[in-house]
């Protein structure tokens, strides 16, 4: 049974998120909790603190060349919960907006996301990270004072798809031609980045999200949380990088729901399962009252009491507590709670309770997409890590050491069809996102919670510290150190005259590409920074024009994301929708919309069919008119077609498609003749 266990058990994760060092200072308070007998409906929950809605403070730091660097802290409590002066505030993450200087948020663009603990490994790291098979925790012990790796732009770039395509020639072409000792290695390095920054990627959306849950400072409203949290999650999707940009508060909501299924499916599945064993399930709640981990506890007298007792450990995938000798003598943390004559936890005052001594077994993560994921077995500290490393070596002695791949070898491809499907369908907890997310979670929940008892904040966080397999990842004593050292190295980069603002001025010569060449031209010019390792990026020389037309196209781009968010949200506007804005965004198309997209005239056209006002409509002919090209013009034309149009819309269809011939503008040969055919007179 232990062999099957490890074949089939999942990846862990190294997990970088510092906040833990705050666990000491979090008070307790009493617990929630469920008895085999009750019903959920039945646990106790705690008041949450009224600190909590100052755990965050946001701090802005205005950049000379026309930014904001947007920094979000985590604010420390003392013993006594009492949180105290700036000395005790611990910077989380901070944000780039280019706003080109001025107080337009048209034209404002979120560009980097630095997350402080995310830090460039050591020359220690990196040389354990390149050996085979090594599956154990590092730490970066000192910092230097080149500013922190961005850990995503937010822009989307067409160099993502050419890196990932160099990568994948060079593997076929350099790597594999390597003898095995060299091409093993340099294939383990790659995974050990690839899941260091994954990690990182996880702890940062558990901060933007827990943040955003606790009402944080509105120095960034909620859609762009929503943009930035919608864009790390799609780092790790095959072509996230392409999502449109109308797309990410639709991708945001998606995974929120998506979460909250998982959430409600395994919560009711572990207490099902919990309680049919006479365990305890205890969710752990958080500030808004969902709860992502849960904990599986038992007491000292129903161990006494049901020894040689049969267990059934699936779902829970622990070893069966009623012949575990260690449990009759648990030296282990044990915890004192009150019930009552019904078996429900009441306070220690309540009449008539009884006092039992809890033992924890195993603290779960409840977003994984098919069962709950065991992350802390507090009996048997290798489980987890045994479960991660199964599939973390089945992977790498497959994918590096033996080169397999599922499209040259037929036998491997169907092994690995069915150990993918047999797995699946037994809902084993082996996704990696989920697992990096929960403990991101985690990490963050014994931080500020303050209704766990400190002592056992402590000895959560030690077993998860100790699973790590990362080289790459550090410890807990060097996350806090290594987050403020980093966070003064970004203030110290953004104030000199060749750092952060350098960097904004390239980026934005290089925005400016857009404006001056072509598609087939601009990928060229990716393609080329991928084979030079980056060395070669193509940018325009800064002028006065370009300036302007980058910042009107930045303002474009801004209303035609919101008119398609409209026209695929909204069954009427007029109901459901921001009508000042939407005006505003339809009139800057009408004024200014010559070269808008093609999704963008659909955008109008279906706005048009479903508004009830004229004033509405008129605007979306307008804007219709004024794109220049033939899909336009085709929407406008059947409109006029219609049988929908008023008097008043059907005439000034019309005389709008006059006028674009008569402007020479772009439209098809078949709706031409159409246009011609139309008679009437020429607007007035």
């Amino acid at each position: 049974m232990f062999r099957n266990e490890i074949i089939n058990s999942p990846r862990f994760s190294a997990f970088l998120c510092f906040i833990s060092v705050l666990i000491s200072s979090i008070g307790a308070s009493a617990q929630v909790l469920s008895t085999p007998n009750v019903e959920a409906s039945s646990t106790i929950s705690t008041a949450p603190s009224n600190t909590l809605p100052s755990l965050f403070r946001v701090e802005k730091v205005p950049i000379d060349a026309g930014a904001e660097l947007i920094t979000i802290l985590a604010r420390r409590a003392n013993g006594e919960n009492e949180l105290q002066g700036p000395g005790l505030e611990t910077p989380l993450i901070s944000v780039l907006k280019d706003t080109l200087g001025d107080s337009n948020p048209d034209n404002d663009i979120l560009r980097y996301v630095w997350m402080h603990s995310f830090t460039r490994p050591s020359i220690r790291q990196r040389a354990e990270a390149f050996v085979p098979f090594l599956y154990s925790g590092a730490s970066n012990r000192k910092v230097g004072s080149d500013p922190p790796p961005a850990l995503v732009d937010l822009q989307k770039s067409d160099k993502v798809i050419w890196n990932k395509l160099f990568w994948f020639l060079f593997k076929r072409m350099v790597v594999n031609g390597f003898s095995m000792g060299p091409k093993v290695s340099s294939m383990q390095y790659r995974q050990n980045r690839v899941d260091h920054h994954r990690s990182a990627v996880a702890d940062s959306m558990a901060a933007l999200s827990l943040f955003q849950e606790l009402g944080g400072e509105k120095v960034l409203s909620d859609s762009e949380l929503n943009d930035i949290q919608a864009r790390l999650s799609l780092t790790d999707r095959s072509f996230g990088w392409a999502m449109q940009s109308e797309n990410l508060q639709r991708v945001h909501e998606e995974d929120r729901k998506l979460t909250r299924d998982y959430r409600g499916h395994n919560w009711e599945l572990l207490r099902q399962y919990t309680e049919a064993q006479g365990l305890y399930f205890d969710p752990m709640l958080t500030e808004d009252g969902s709860a992502r981990h849960a904990l599986v506890w038992t007491s000292e007298s129903d161990v006494k009491a049901n020894q040689g007792r049969q267990f059934a450990s699936r779902f829970l995938n622990i070893k069966n507590p009623w012949t575990d000798k260690r449990l009759l003598d648990w030296n282990g943390y044990k915890q004192i709670r009150w019930f009552d004559s019904e078996d429900r936890q009441v306070d220690p005052e309540t009449p008539g309770a009884t006092a039992k001594t809890m033992i924890p077994l195993a603290l779960y993560g409840l977003d994984h997409p098919k069962v709950p994921m065991i992350l802390v077995d507090f009996r048997d500290a290798r489980n987890p890590k045994f479960r991660e490393l199964s599939r973390r070596v089945l992977m790498d002695v497959t994918d590096n050491l033996l080169s397999l791949s599922q499209f040259h070898s037929i036998p491997y491809f169907f092994g690995r069809m069915i150990y993918d499907f047999v797995t699946g369908r037994r809902g084993m907890d082996l996704n990696q996102a989920s697992r990096f997310r929960s403990y991101a979670q985690l990490r963050l929940l014994l931080a500020i919670d303050d209704s766990l008892d400190p002592e056992f904040s402590r000895e959560v966080a030690r077993r998860v510290n100790t699973s790590s397999i990362n080289p790459l990842g550090n410890d807990v004593e060097a996350e806090l150190r290594i987050a403020s050292k980093q966070y003064d190295n970004l203030l110290a980069y953004a104030r000199r005259p060749d750092g952060l603002s350098k960097k904004i001025r390239d980026d934005r010569r290089e925005e400016m590409v857009r404006l001056k060449h072509s598609r087939t031209a601009r990928a060229l010019f990716a393609a080329a920074n991928a084979i030079t390792f980056g060395l070669y990026t193509h940018r325009e020389k800064e002028t006065p024009q370009l300036t302007a037309q980058m910042d009107h196209r930045r303002q474009l781009d801004r209303h035609q994301r919101f008119i398609r968010e409209v026209a695929y949200n909204s069954a009427g506007p007029e109901i459901d929708t921001n009508m000042d804005r939407l005006r505003e965004s339809l009139s800057y198309i009408a004024r200014n919309g010559a070269e808008a997209e093609v999704k963008t005239t659909r955008a109008l056209a279906k706005i048009y069919s479903i508004s009830n006002t004229e004033e509405t409509r008129l605007l979306c002919l307008a804007g219709l008119y004024k794109i220049n090209n033939s899909s336009a013009k085709k929407e406008l034309l059947a409109i006029y077609r219609s049988a929908q149009p008023t008097e008043i819309s059907r005439n000034v269809s019309a005389s709008y498609l006059k006028r674009a011939v008569e402007e020479g503008q772009r439209i098809s040969s078949s709706d031409l003749s159409s246009i011609i055919a139309i008679g009437v007179s020429a607007p007035k």
